[in-house]
């Protein structure tokens, strides 16, 4: 045997490993600066665990477990196309940008406030949910099981805010504020969640579309629906889950949606049959809400978030 072959082996062996550890190296430097963080402490961790986990994002959630799927309103024909209608968010040293930071730092400072509490019970996204925080406006529990028609308008509708939302997402790709900080948020901290991108906010789009729905509905107290759904986007920025651009664009986009499904057909016969629906649901004796969870809210409500 020649005895370049050993000596060959030795060295590939030695540049195999030295390759490894490189790799390993740049493979540690370059992970997400939301890996890097230290381990928390047994404190830090049970408080994190106590959290509620931030609901999953709209495009990916099932709507109504073991029941089939429902079809958006809209075709992709008519279907508005967000990306060319709303503006980019901020970048850069922009003064917009510089606003949205402000306002997260801000904000941080009412952990442990009514407004924080709120914002935390808001983490609940969805039809089952929002109507549950709506409760306080109508004064009335909604018997979900005997809506069928509301809440085939409202599963609907939020298939049309997931393709709303997914695109401007998926264009823009924008971090959410907690990425890179250890900053203090209202919800547990999880990979899912910081992956998934933040411009505009999925929850401030679904609260903004439905207090729409809901003051056509029920247009005598229009106006609680619209000041109630403007606190469940904002309570995002609470939350520190989204910038506060994220949640104006939101509400952009949910005036985007409810305005493009006044054209489809469908969607006017069943907000018909959902409007007459919740008007016998209305007119018989049901289920008032919590008074003390009604009391808190209003509290929390006259709390500015800025």
């Amino acid at each position: 045997m020649s005895p370049l072959l050993p000596a060959l082996a030795s060295l590939a062996f030695t540049s195999a490993a030295l390759t490894s550890t490189a790799l390993t190296s740049v493979a540690l430097t370059t992970s997400p600066a939301w890996a890097q963080a230290p381990a928390p402490n047994a404190v830090e961790k049970k408080a994190a665990d106590q959290k509620p986990r931030s609901a999953p994002a709209v495009a990916t959630t099932s709507l109504t477990p073991g029941v089939a799927a429902r079809a958006p309103y809209l075709s992709d024909a008519t279907a508005p196309d967000t990306v060319a209608i709303l503006p980019p968010p901020p970048r850069g040293q922009s003064a917009a940008e510089t606003a949205d930071k402000t306002a997260f730092s801000a904000t941080r400072a009412l952990k442990g406030s009514p407004r924080w509490e709120l914002a935390t019970a808001d983490v609940a996204d969805g039809p089952s949910a929002i109507l549950d925080d709506f409760a306080c406006v109508l004064g009335r529990k909604i018997d979900q099981s005997r809506s069928p028609a509301l809440m085939t308008l409202l599963e609907r509708t939020r298939l049309d805010i997931s393709r709303a939302t997914r695109s401007l997402k998926e264009h823009y790709r924008r971090l959410r504020p907690f990425v890179g900080n250890e900053a203090e948020i209202c919800v547990a901290r999880t990979r899912e969640l910081g992956d998934a991108y933040s411009f505009p906010s999925s929850h401030a789009t679904q609260g903004w579309a439905y207090a729409s729905i809901l003051a056509a509905l029920v247009p005598e107290k229009a106006t609680q629906f619209f000041v109630r759904g403007k606190a469940y986007g904002e309570n995002r920025i609470v939350c520190g889950v989204h910038w506060a651009s994220d949640v104006e664009a939101g509400r952009t986009t949910a005036s985007v949606v409810v305005s493009s499904l006044q054209g489809d057909a469908g969607y006017r016969a069943d907000f018909d049959r959902a409007r007459v629906e919740l008007a016998k649901n209305l007119s018989q004796e049901g289920s008032p809400p919590d008074q003390a969870i009604c009391a808190r809210e209003t509290s929390a409500l006259r709390e500015p978030i800025l």
